[in-house]
Formats: C-alpha cells, sequence, structure tokens
C-alpha cells in the first residue's frame, strides 16, 4: 500500500464515520422505517473507483463497525454488515462488469443493501412474511442509491480534475 493510499483510506473511513453520524442525527424518514439516504455510501463508491476493491471494502467494514459502536448497538451492526456486505459486493461485480455508470453500482448498491438487511430481518423475527416490505425498501434504494450515485460520480470529476 503506498502512502498515497494510506492517506485516502484514512481520511475516507474518517469521512464515511462522519457521514454515519450526521445521518444519525437528521430525523429522515420516508415513512418507512430504516430507510436512510446512505450518506456513507457516497465515499463508498468513491473508494471503489480510487482504491483498489479490497482497501475499499475495508472501509466498508471499519466504518460499520466504528458507527455501530460509538452510535449505534450490536443490532445495529448485525443489520448494517449484512446490507453493507451484500451491497459492497454487488457494486464491485458491476463496476467489474465495465457496462455500468458510477449512478448505476450506486443503485445496485441502494438495492443489496436493503435486501441483505431484509434476509437478516427475516432471520432474526423468522418469519417470511415481513418480506412484503421489499418493493418498498427496493423504490428506497433505488431512490437512494441514485442520489448517492450522483454525488459521488460529480466529486469523482472534481477530484480526477486536481490529479
Amino acid at each position: 500500500m503506498t502512502t498515497r493510499q494510506a492517506a485516502y483510506c484514512a481520511m475516507l473511513t474518517a469521512l464515511a464515520m462522519i457521514f454515519g453520524y450526521v445521518e444519525a442525527l437528521i430525523p429522515f424518514g420516508f415513512g418507512i422505517p430504516g430507510v436512510k439516504l446512505g450518506l456513507a455510501n457516497i465515499v463508498i463508491v468513491l473508494a471503489l473507483y480510487i482504491l483498489p476493491a479490497y482497501q475499499a471494502f475495508a472501509i466498508q467494514l471499519m466504518r460499520i463497525v466504528l458507527v455501530s459502536f460509538l452510535f449505534g448497538n450490536l443490532s445495529m451492526m448485525i443489520y448494517s454488515l449484512a446490507g453493507g456486505i451484500l451491497s459492497f459486493l454487488a457494486m464491485d461485480l458491476l463496476k467489474r462488469a465495465d457496462g455500468f455508470s458510477i449512478t448505476g453500482v450506486s443503485i445496485a448498491g441502494g438495492v443489496s443493501h436493503n435486501l441483505g438487511q431484509l434476509i437478516v430481518a427475516v432471520l432474526v423475527v423468522q418469519n417470511l412474511r415481513i418480506a412484503f416490505y421489499f418493493p418498498a425498501l427496493m423504490i428506497a434504494g433505488l431512490v437512494t442509491g441514485c442520489l448517492t450515485g450522483m454525488l459521488a460520480d460529480r466529486i469523482k470529476r472534481v477530484m480526477e480534475s486536481y490529479k
């Protein structure tokens, strides 16, 4: 790992944590429990495009663990890890496919994050009927993934202009 990559990892981890904290402070909801903007996903998508995938994945894991310990609880960590890992895998797969824009990759991340959390909820509650919630979560993932993807794309272009 180069010094530049280590600095990016540290900076992006801290920035993702700040976004996670800010998001925890903002009482935001579409009337759907658990739906968030996913501000920290902006950072993860950027990391996926400017760093090797394993470093972006490490940032994702560090953010989830640290934000859960600092501002949440173990339950939050379990749901966030399920959503975050599935989301990251989907985004990395689509990025490698080379046919998707940053926004498309982010949308896939938003939808798969919600799917991962829903799978954990079904396992915890031990009731498959909770899956009726998926269409609402899919729409929320599409909207928030699109917004965070557009922001990540804009930020990436600005970052590239300073190289």
